[in-house]
């Protein structure tokens, strides 16, 4: 009798004491795996990467050559140290033109350059550095981030295993130096110049010869009378180089470069192995860089213009027959470029379509004010 009126509650209890020692287990278990998880998260948090970075550019060079060097500096800065990128200028680790080479190998994590400087291996990579009397610099920026430009500049670079950003931007630059007057188009006949990318093709069918020189070299080309001729970038990197110590003609307006536009390119698998704040990081810090070159040269172009006009530099404006000229052989050349390649087509197609629909807009909002300024303030200076 005494066993079956108690047998229930031992049953009860067993259960009941069961149930406290499979609960006791279950949170000793998940107190462990939470120590695991934290310990694993501090020590991904506190892990060191180090990367590289090689540029086109020669060592501080100022304008081009501060993206790099800014990069390196907020990408630090934001990580605490966690990510931290050396910075190496041409010739240091590779050559200039071969920075797009060393960053896809993976002999650098990153890099800084043009993309026009890799036409040779991808021909519509010119789309992203400039396109002769194309895009301006907001305009580019606008349609890279806003328009589609950028998905379709990391399927360009997709099969190298690079992940580009934009990496600053020049604004309009100056047509370039020259050791002779250009009166009419026939001046350009046998004109020896430093001018790369689609505007170089766009030069040699106007009756030149473009020549494709690195940076550092430049000034020793124009010296010796390598070339004639040479764009470079604009008043405050021409100013650094000492361009106007090797020629007397300065000539405006960039048509070539209306709004030349830098990359950072980033090593697939090394991006994909950072941590994800890591990865955002790199991001944010190329976008920063990217207005910060704008910022700059903006700033430093004119101060750069009066002071070499100071020193004896001779302005001119390009001739109109010879901007017409330019410009023919420009449409060309872009018909060219895209007729037998998809790709190329594909990016053509987008980059056109911003920039008329931009283009209708600027007409009404940045040129219609900046025509309304010029007619009632002074000129800031003679315009020959």
């Amino acid at each position: 009798m005494f066993e079956r009126r108690f047998l229930p509650i031992v049953v009860v209890f067993l259960v009941a004491l069961l149930v406290l020692v499979v609960g006791l287990w279950a949170s000793d278990r998940a107190s462990y795996g939470n120590t695991v998880n934290q310990t694993a998260s501090k020590s991904l948090a506190s892990q060191q990467y180090h990367w590289k970075i090689v540029t086109t550019w020669p060592k501080n060079l100022p304008g081009l050559g501060s993206a790099a060097e800014n990069f390196a500096r907020f990408v630090s800065e934001m990580s605490d140290g966690r990510l931290t990128v050396t910075v190496y200028g041409a010739g240091e680790i590779v050559p200039a033109f071969e920075v797009f080479d060393a960053v896809s190998q993976g002999v650098a994590e990153v890099g800084h350059g043009a993309s026009y400087y890799w036409k040779g291996k991808i021909p519509a990579a010119v789309f992203y550095t400039a396109v002769p009397f194309g895009m301006t610099a907001q305009e580019m920026n606008g349609w890279l981030h806003y328009g589609g430009g950028l998905e379709l500049w990391r399927q360009l670079y997709a099969p190298f295993g690079v992940i580009p950003f934009a990496g600053g931007s020049t604004g309009v630059q100056m047509a370039g130096w020259f050791n002779r007057e250009l009166k009419t188009a026939a001046d350009l006949q046998g004109l020896k110049m430093r001018i790369p990318g689609l505007a170089g093709e766009v030069f040699n069918a106007s009756g030149g010869t473009a020549v494709r020189i690195a940076g550092g070299e430049v000034y020793t080309s124009m010296q010796t009378g390598v070339i004639d001729a040479v764009e470079w970038v604009g008043p405050y990197n021409d100013r650094t180089l000492g361009l106007n110590q090797v020629a007397d003609y300065y000539y405006y307006p960039g048509w070539h470069e209306p709004g030349a536009m830098l990359e950072f390119t980033v090593n697939k698998k090394a991006f994909d192995a950072l941590p994800s704040d890591l990865q955002a990081i790199v991001r944010y810090a190329t976008r920063a860089a990217n207005q910060d070159m704008l910022d700059e040269f903006t700033a430093r172009n004119n101060e750069s213009l009066q002071s070499l006009l100071a020193d004896g530099t001779q302005l001119r404006k390009l001739p109109d027959d010879v901007l017409k000229v330019l410009y023919d052989n420009a449409q060309t050349a872009l018909a060219s470029l895209t007729a037998n390649d998809p790709m190329a087509q594909k990016i053509a197609h987008s980059y056109t379509a911003f920039a008329n629909d931009v283009r209708a807009y600027h007409e009404i909002s940045e040129r219609a004010y900046l025509n309304v300024r010029d007619r009632v303030l002074p000129s800031v200076f003679p315009r020959p």
